[in-house]
């Protein structure tokens, strides 16, 4: 790989104007296609093969007019404290108010609270119901704002008027302030690392064309596929971030290859087939754990995942291509004042020259390795404690900020109806193979009022045709509670009891029990998750180190990693430590979604830093160096490259936690503490610390093995020998 890569580097950096002009072919062929071709994102959610997906299906197909599919605003009124909404004086106010509701564009039906008995026992707080033809997603910021104001009568009148729903929360992803906090950071990461405008300047540029391209493939796909609009959204954020660490690590080869004195042809093409093997291999660990979410059989997951491995592969290619041509371009000013001195500390010391910090710290970690391993072992554990603790479940209004409307209506519903009215269970009963329908429904309401940890039913709601009605059942519990989900999976455990004896076909739907249903199907996925990513991310890593214990010591580290990031995540948002700081208005389970898809993107990234750190390593250890030396060495050349690379992830993901949603700010404090986590002590630390322990012994491979996996030649040893032909080859340990 490393000749054929070498060359690759040697041509584009000779060919750089035809090789930049088919590039920027594609990326205006994209473009247009995007804008020309292009159809709709889809806002579909759906879980194939579970209970609650299966009702929506049938209601889908028999009582569509049902509506659970549609966005719907909670209008909640309340009247000052001590007074009553049915008031006359109030009650002409909330007339005027749901008025105003009924004509807005969009809505299809409004509730009277009065005419449904929708009113609190204390006759303080009413609340109607305002039905769109649009899904939740489609819910336009501009509808969202045309609701908001029709409160403005009732709050006139002296009452209290807020809202909450699927179609009055916030359904886009930020504005694109988050990533261009990310990106400024990133800049001065690259500035302070190389000390040049153009060498910092270069990672950015490469990483705008990747993520140009990438978003424009998917967009103009929306023609012939149905995409999730979230699609576009991951591929974004990871393409950016690896973009520019991608280019960050050829771009450093290649200043050091200059430093030692090669030309610029020729330093491209070492550069690329050294630090661009590295690449090949790293962004292989990332696409495997994000295609390998498909093992979940979420569809919005799956396209989510393989939209950002697409963005991924043309990120490596661009940063194998396109970088060594505009480096072409460049020439030397990619050195900077202190590269030109030849004094920088990516090529030898030069003598008295103080040795950078990544040498000083692995010699530290060298001497003190045993201490240093049990050290950062026992602090990753005790930060792990908490993960013993982990719930899950998708968002509610009850997490929001106590600042929005949507939080405030939230909390006037569960004091003036109780908790459970926020997250209602809709049972579907099918009545076709029933006898006596009327008589079946009987007994199942009946059975349905008797169970623990109910409330209320509503009668059952038949459709035109009789066969299907729907069962709304009020928890006596709110909708993140374990005591609903356990009321989910006792209602479905009867429901077989039920048939038999009715000939009615139960499913139990609803916001709850979907959440139910994900966190079942996670927790079956997961293990098959893990075994596929980890089991395949070992073979290429076998492959690329030519050794089972490296492999297996980075996997391990990883879990480390998890369990560290699981556990302050728990401590934070779940139990509420810290809350102040990272404004945790309402401790909460954690997303649902939010473990298999941090262990998907952490592992791939976490990866990258495994193989951009210990090929370095290797490549020294090849090239004649001891272990320990090789160590060292390693570090002293990619430590500091390493480091800026973790520093612009951790910023790009560090600014989502600026948010004023706690779901997106739990995503970014995840992804941004397991990076830090993963390259400063387990990378940076623990990995230098098991080497020295292991020594010569770390690049053990059977002989059986040997013969097997091929030498795919990361570390471009036979470079080397091209340019010191009378030299013995170095023996491969």
């Amino acid at each position: 790989m490393a000749s054929v890569l070498y060359r690759l580097g040697r041509f584009t950096f000779r060919r750089r104007r035809l090789v930049l002009a088919v590039w920027l072919a594609v990326l205006v062929a994209l473009g247009a296609a995007a804008s020309t071709l292009s159809g709709q994102f889809s806002n579909e959610f759906s879980i194939p093969g579970t209970e609650s997906q299966e009702a929506l299906d049938l209601l889908e197909e028999r009582f569509p007019e049902a509506g659970l599919e549609l966005g719907s605003a909670n209008v909640v009124l309340a009247a000052p404290p001590g007074e009553r909404v049915d008031d006359p004086q109030f009650r002409d106010a909330v007339a005027q108010v749901l008025d105003e509701v009924r004509g807005l564009e969009g809505v299809i039906n409004v509730t009277d609270p009065f005419a449904t008995q929708a009113v609190s026992p204390d006759g303080r707080v009413a609340r109607a119901t305002a039905t769109y033809d649009l899904e939740p997603l489609e819910v336009t910021p501009e509808d969202r704002e045309a609701l908001f104001e029709t409160a403005e009568v009732g709050r006139d009148a002296g009452l209290q008027v807020e809202f909450s729903g699927t179609a009055a929360i916030e359904s886009e992803p930020p504005a694109g302030a988050a990533e261009l906090i990310g990106v400024a950071v990133a800049a001065l990461v690259l500035l302070g690392t190389f000390g040049s405008v153009v060498a910092a300047g270069l990672p950015l540029l490469v990483a705008f064309l990747a993520v140009g391209i990438g978003v424009a493939g998917i967009t103009a796909l929306t023609g012939f596929l149905e995409l999730s609009e979230t699609a576009p959204v991951l591929a974004l954020m990871l393409g950016l971030a690896v973009g520019i660490d991608y280019a960050l690590f050829v771009t450093s080869r290649y200043r050091h290859e200059l430093i030692t004195g090669r030309d610029g042809e020729e330093a491209a093409g070492r550069a690329v087939a050294t630090a661009g093997s590295a690449v090949v291999f790293a962004g292989l660990t990332v696409v495997i754990a994000l295609v390998g979410l498909f093992t979940v059989n979420i569809p919005f997951l799956t396209i989510m995942g393989l939209a950002a491995a697409g963005t991924v592969a043309v990120a490596v290619l661009v940063a194998l291509t396109v970088l060594p041509a505009v480096l072409g371009f460049a020439g030397a000013k990619v050195l900077g004042r202190r590269g030109r001195a030849a004094a920088d500390v990516e090529g030898d010391l030069a003598p008295g020259q103080k040795p950078p910090a990544g040498e000083r710290w692995a010699r530290f970690v060298v001497r003190r390795k045993v201490p240093v391993l049990l050290a950062a072992v026992a602090a990753l554990g005790v930060v792990a404690i908490p993960t013993a603790s982990l719930e899950t479940a998708l968002p509610d209004e009850g997490q929001l900020s106590e600042e929005m409307t949507q939080r405030k209506a939230y909390d006037l519903i569960t004091q003036s109806f109780g908790p459970g009215a926020n997250g209602p269970l809709v049972v579907v009963a099918d009545t076709q193979g029933a006898a006596d329908p009327a008589a079946a429904l009987q007994t199942i309401t009946a059975e349905l009022q008797g169970t623990e940890g109910v409330v209320a039913v509503t009668p059952p709601m038949p459709n035109a045709a009789g066969d299907t009605n729907l069962i709304t059942v009020i928890p006596a519990s709110g909708p993140s509670d374990t005591a609903t989900q356990q009321l989910v999976d006792g209602l479905r455990a009867r429901s077989g009891a039920l048939e038999e004896q009715t000939g009615t076909q139960l499913a139990v739907t609803g916001a709850t029990a979907l959440t139910v249903d994900v966190d079942e199907r996670l927790g079956e996925a997961l293990p098959i998750y893990l075994l596929v990513v980890v089991g395949l991310a070992m073979v290429l890593l076998t492959i690329v180190f030519r050794s089972v214990l490296v492999p297996l010591k980075a996997v391990l580290g990883f879990l480390l990693t998890v369990l560290a990031t699981f556990g302050a995540v728990v401590a934070i948002f779940q139990w509420g430590w810290l809350s102040d700081v990272f404004g945790v208005d309402q401790p909460a389970p954690i997303l649902t979604i939010l473990p298999i898809f941090m262990i998907g993107i952490i592992f791939g990234l976490a990866m990258d830093y495994e193989v951009f750190l210990v090929t370095r390593i290797r490549e020294e250890h090849v090239h004649g160096e001891a272990a320990h030396d090789a160590i060292i060495l390693g570090f002293r050349h990619g430590a500091r490259v390493v480091t800026a690379a973790a520093l612009i992830m951790i910023s790009v993901f560090a600014a989502f936690m600026l948010a004023p949603d706690p779901i997106t700010r739990s995503l970014g404090f995840a992804f941004a503490f397991g990076i830090a986590v993963d390259a400063f002590v387990v990378r940076m630390t623990l990995v230098p610390a098991v080497l020295a322990l292991l020594r010569e012994r770390a690049w053990w491979l059977p002989r059986w093995l040997d013969r097997v996996v091929p030498d795919v030649d990361v570390e471009g040893s036979t470079l080397r020998v091209e340019e010191d032909a009378p030299r013995p080859e170095a023996s491969r340990v």
